[in-house]
């Protein structure tokens, strides 16, 4: 991404230029591309891809009666239930559920079963969040945890070539000390743990209440990224690049609620990575026809499409692409730009080029079917990955 001005870059700008104009307002054109294209998922938590099949499953496998007997040891009855009015009420049920996941096999089991998923949405990169505060408070262990993601991530680049990595979300519903305590035992997993995060209910619980685990975590050179701005206010936004110094933002979708932050995020292009599908079952719009996306690429911002816990709010990244397709008048042209702005705001990987390279190549194949006759033959455009 252009970080002058969130514009495309030049491979993929030449392309859009190939094409017939007529074509660039349609519909199908840019549903080919958001499902076709290769692309980074940024904002996932991997307790959110619990599927009520696989929930039930290791409910029986570990003894979970209580999860069993509420829901009558139905899919249909569990899947019912994920219906929220509120962060806070799909929280009760996320962490019900998380019961379930009790050994090294069942955590990559769970993250075995996303990156299937993800792999068959041409998911290239995936950066993962995790809960190590409430799986601890259930007496499930941190190396328990990282330790079966980390077999399920490995599996899933042995197997599909995918690059991925794993974020550590401090829970802002409890307090500093337990953040802090949470970091340090992390340590001994520094190799495994490639980031930082900050997730939970924001209400009544602002960024600069983490400052001290914040300062640690860079301290280790971990990346660090919050969640800000999705229900609260702008100025959570502004003290999780402020007080936390956050190479990213997730939701963020506050900020147009300021427009010296909007002028601010347009300036440095740091990333927002924003779930449109998640928006609307906790509330945070009523419809996909009232989403700030459209804004938010009118700003110019630097802004991608996630999932963030698929398994609940009804749909993975390319459910999430399609839905912005047809409900808030994304195009081609804004397919391009999220999915070019998901790998530069992903942790640096070893397979950038590649990515980039493979997204460009991909772009040219859909939207060649869209050219003119006159240029069917080819131009000479140099449509090579820039350096």
């Amino acid at each position: 991404m252009d970080s002058a001005s969130g514009r495309l870059p030049d491979a993929l700008q030449s392309l859009l230029h190939q094409v017939d104009a007529s074509q660039l307002k349609n519909v199908d054109l840019a549903e080919q591309l958001a499902t076709a294209l290769p692309k980074a998922e940024l904002h996932l938590h991997i307790e959110g891809t619990l599927e009520p099949q696989l929930a039930l499953a290791l409910a029986r496998k570990n003894g979970v009666k209580a999860l069993l007997d509420e829901y009558a040891d139905s899919e249909e009855v569990l899947r019912a239930a994920y219906r929220f009015s509120s962060l806070d009420s799909f929280l009760r049920v996320y962490y019900a559920c998380m019961a379930v996941l009790q050994t090294e096999a069942d955590f990559a089991r769970l993250a075995t079963e996303y990156l299937a998923r993800a792999h068959a949405d041409r998911v290239r990169h995936a950066e993962v969040f995790f809960d190590a505060q409430a799986h601890a408070r259930r007496g499930v262990s941190l190396a328990t945890v990282v330790r079966g993601l980390r077999a399920g991530l490995h599996s899933a680049q042995q197997r599909f070539g995918m690059c991925t990595r794993l974020i550590l979300c401090i829970q802002r519903e409890y307090p500093e000390e337990d953040a802090l305590c949470t970091l340090h035992e992390a340590l001994a997993f520094r190799d495994d743990i490639d980031g930082i995060g900050l997730d939970g209910s924001e209400v009544a619980n602002p960024p600069e209440r983490f400052a001290r685990a914040f300062a640690l975590a860079r301290a280790h050179g971990w990346r660090v990224v919050a969640h800000a701005g999705e229900e609260a206010p702008p100025n959570y936004i502004w003290a999780a690049l402020n007080a936390l110094q956050v190479q990213r933002v997730d939701h963020g979708v506050r900020c147009l609620d300021d427009p010296q932050l909007v002028r601010h995020l347009r300036r440095t292009q740091v990333p927002l990575t924003v779930c449109p599908l998640s928006n609307i079952q906790l509330r945070v719009c009523a419809d996909l026809s009232v989403h700030p996306l459209r804004r938010l690429l009118d700003e110019q911002l630097c802004v991608s499409v996630h999932s963030d816990d698929p398994a609940y709010f009804g749909g993975y990244l390319n459910d999430n692409l399609l839905a912005v397709v047809r409900h808030t008048g994304v195009r081609a042209a804004d397919i391009l730009r999220l999915l070019h702005a998901s790998f530069r705001a992903s942790f640096p990987c070893e397979r950038a080029r590649q990515h980039e390279a493979e997204l460009i190549a991909d772009a040219q194949r859909v939207l060649a079917r869209y050219r003119p006759a006159d240029r069917e033959a080819g131009d000479g455009t140099n449509t090579a990955c820039e350096p």
